[in-house]
């Protein structure tokens, strides 16, 4: 059942959370403490795992917070979900989002966006802040800096002193460069929102349960066909198409034959793979199979 994680530096962030959820981290990562959970909407294989995993960390004593966010009726669903769940040792805060709405952390964001599915839904992009430019060196000795404090305080953005007068930090820095952005679809057709949210982004994660062939059902039920995905992929100049969602019916190779037609760059990830995702000036995102993910204590390239 559906459910992504991304690990930035440290902080651990979940994309819905479906049955099974918990299952699938003991046998990947292990049963990691999860900083917040997005859910994209209230259709059970989004989130029936909720009540377990919550109640399991509670379990392992778990003290840190939990942040939970999802769209309109986010109190609704934990509310009827109390019972189930029963008293925590440890607190959670839940958050309903429209489109639009931020959550902020120190360096990046997650933005919502409307989605169009049979439901009221929401995406997220996960956007980092621009990164200051590289320090040109040798035009800094030339204008008079040399101390390390001093080049550390122009990477800062701060003016420092010299014997001519003042350095600003334009004058040594290069262009700032771009921060990195994955997008999570959950369930929907393709749409105008999507596509703005997704403009130039590293890695598109996006709904793909039909074929081509039975489009009128994709439409029917508010969900994408492979090809839709990949035509969306392809207008917004994302790096990576990763497709899920894929209906049992298919075979997978089928969907993405369909999908790389279109946007080549596209992956269909299995449960336990990784996508990795460097800065810009050190390569493209990469998608590494479970059997090619180095474990705990293995050296990586």
């Amino acid at each position: 059942m559906p459910s992504v994680l991304v690990t930035r530096e440290g902080t651990r962030l979940m994309f819905d959370c479906g049955e099974g959820t918990q299952r699938q981290l003991r046998k990947s990562t292990g049963l990691l403490q999860i900083d917040e959970i997005y859910l994209t909407h209230f259709h059970l294989d989004h989130c029936l795992g909720i009540p377990g995993l919550l109640k399991t960390w509670d379990l392992n004593e778990r003290s840190e917070p939990l942040r939970l966010f999802g769209p309109e009726g986010m109190h609704r669903f934990m509310d009827d979900l109390g019972p189930l769940i029963g008293r925590l040792g440890y607190h959670v805060e839940v958050e309903e989002l429209a489109s639009g709405d931020v959550v902020g952390h120190p360096d990046f964001e997650v933005e919502a966006f409307a989605t169009e599915h049979r439901t009221r839904a929401l995406g997220y992009a996960l956007l980092e802040d621009d990164r200051p430019g590289k320090l040109d060196p040798k035009r800094a000795a030339e204008l008079g800096v040399t101390d390390g404090p001093d080049l550390g305080a122009l990477q800062r953005g701060e003016t420092v002193a010299v014997a001519s007068g003042e350095v600003r930090p334009e004058q040594v820095m290069g262009e700032d460069r771009p921060g990195r952005a994955v997008v999570i679809t959950g369930d929907t057709s393709p749409c105008r929102q999507t596509l703005t949210a997704a403009a130039d982004a590293d890695l598109l994660v996006h709904d793909s349960s039909f074929l081509s062939e039975d489009l009128e059902r994709a439409i029917e039920t508010g969900h994408s066909t492979a090809s839709g995905a990949a035509g969306l992929a392809a207008e917004a100049n994302v790096k990576m198409l990763a497709l899920v969602h894929i209906s049992a019916r298919y075979h997978v190779g089928a969907a993405l034959e369909e999908a790389r037609e279109v946007f080549p760059n596209t992956c269909a990830p299995r449960d336990f793979d990784l996508i990795e995702i460097p800065f810009e000036e050190k390569g493209e995102p990469s998608h590494l199979r479970e059997g090619a993910i180095p474990q705990a204590g293995e050296a990586s390239s």
